[in-house]
C-alpha cells in the first residue's frame, strides 16, 4: 500500500541529551495512529520535526513520496500537514469565529467560502453559544475545539495531534472523539499523541510505541500495549 507519511531514521539531540533516536514508522492514508509512550520518550519532538518547527539532525520525512524534512510549517500547511499543540494556539483577541475565518484566509478559502465553513465547524463542534466571544474568553477545552475547527478549515492530508484531550471536560473530550471519528470515515488521516489509554484504545487501531527516544512497538494497537517491553517502559508494570 502507498503510504502517506514515511519516516526515516530520524534522529534529535540537544546537548548531550538523544531526544530521538533513530526512530522509523510509516502512516498509510485513511489511518488514525496513537503516538503513545512515557513522558520524555521523544513523542512531542517527533511531531515537531514533522510540522517543521525543528530540523532533524538527521534522517528524512516525506509526504506522498516527496522529501519535506526541511520545509517550513507554512509550507507544509500547504501541502497539508496540519499541526494542534499541546498547549492550545488561537489568537486571543479576535472572536472564536473570526479565528476560524483567519484560518480559513490562511488556507486560501474565499470570505464566502470561509463562513460557510465556519458556520458548519461552530455547529459541529458545539461551538455556536460562544462564536462571537472573544477567543480568549473561553474555556480550556472550549479552546482546544476550536483550534480542531483552524485546522479543519480545509481538511488537511495529515492531522498531527499533540494530547488533544488532555485536561479537558469529559463532554468536550467526547465532541472531540466523533469529530476525529467522522473525519476518519471520510478517510482523513492523524497521528495522535495521548497519554489517554482508552481513547487510544478506541480511537487507534495501530500505535507507535517510544521510549526513551526510541520506538520500542509498533503496530496492531492491542498488540503492542500487550508486549512486555511496552508494558515495562510506558505502563510500569510487568508481564507475566
Amino acid at each position: 500500500m502507498n503510504q502517506l507519511l514515511k519516516i526515516q531514521d530520524l534522529s534529535k539531540s540537544f546537548g548531550g541529551n538523544q531526544a530521538v533516536d533513530h526512530v522509523s514508522f510509516n502512516i498509510s492514508p485513511g489511518k488514525i495512529i496513537g503516538l503513545i509512550g512515557p513522558n520524555g520518550s521523544g513523542k512531542t519532538t517527533v511531531l515537531n520535526m514533522l510540522s517543521g518547527i525543528l530540523i532533524p539532525d538527521q534522517g528524512q520525512v516525506f509526504i506522498e513520496g516527496r522529501d519535506i524534512t526541511n520545509l517550513k510549517p507554512s509550507k507544509l500547511a500547504k501541502l497539508g500537514v496540519m499541526r494542534m499543540f499541546q498547549m492550545t494556539r488561537v489568537f486571543p483577541r479576535v472572536s472564536a469565529f473570526d479565528n476560524l475565518l483567519i484560518a480559513g484566509y490562511a488556507r486560501d478559502l474565499s470570505f464566502e467560502e470561509s463562513v460557510e465553513k465556519a458556520d458548519a465547524l461552530m455547529q459541529e463542534l458545539e461551538l455556536d453559544h460562544v462564536k462571537f466571544l472573544d477567543a480568549g474568553e473561553l474555556s480550556g477545552g472550549q479552546k482546544k475545539l476550536l483550534e480542531f475547527g483552524m485546522c479543519f478549515m480545509r481538511s488537511p492530508k495529515l492531522a498531527l495531534l499533540d494530547e488533544p484531550f488532555a485536561a479537558v471536560h469529559p463532554k468536550m473530550r467526547e465532541i472531540m472523539v466523533q469529530f476525529i471519528s467522522e473525519r476518519h470515515r471520510q478517510g482523513h488521516t492523524f497521528l495522535v499523541v495521548s497519554h489517554d489509554m482508552p481513547i487510544v484504545k478506541q480511537l487507534c487501531e495501530e500505535c507507535v510505541c517510544m521510549n526513551n527516544g526510541r520506538v520500542i512497538g509498533n503496530g496492531l494497537t492491542k498488540e503492542v500495549l500487550e508486549s512486555p517491553e511496552v508494558i515495562e517502559a510506558y505502563l510500569g508494570g510487568h508481564h507475566d
